[in-house]
């Protein structure tokens, strides 16, 4: 397979692009993420997402321990090439490790971060280690 594809994103010094992740049945944001060119490729080939891990420094397909995985439905690169937007459909409805929807539930109001979005499924339970 050629990489022509892979060779038009602007990749960061280590190789990194970052990847917003949205539901494409509510349109609603997941997730931030980042991706190398392995996962980038593997996500391709698979049709589930795979990102790559800061803090693991390892590729982590998305559910490998919580089953939660994503369905990509369609990837996007933007204007710039350095950012790609992945639509899919997320399994089981939980994006966040916390349980809950999506990673963004945490909203400014009056200077103050409330939690806007409740727990789906308690973590201990999704994450038995």
């Amino acid at each position: 397979m050629s990489e022509n594809w892979l060779n038009k994103i602007s990749w960061s010094e280590d190789g990194l692009v970052p990847v917003v992740t949205q539901e494409t049945s509510s349109n609603v944001v997941l997730m931030v993420a980042w991706m190398d060119r392995e996962a980038l490729r593997l996500t391709l080939e698979t049709g589930k997402a795979v990102y790559w891990s800061r803090s693991r420094k390892r590729l982590w397909c998305k559910g490998e321990e919580s089953g939660h995985t994503q369905i990509v439905k369609e990837i996007y690169l933007d204007c710039d090439a350095d950012v790609l937007l992945l639509t899919v459909e997320q399994v089981g409805g939980i994006a966040c490790h916390t349980g809950r929807h999506s990673c963004f539930f945490n909203k400014l109001e009056n200077e103050q971060w409330i939690v806007a979005a409740p727990e789906i499924k308690d973590p201990k339970e999704i994450y038995k280690k």
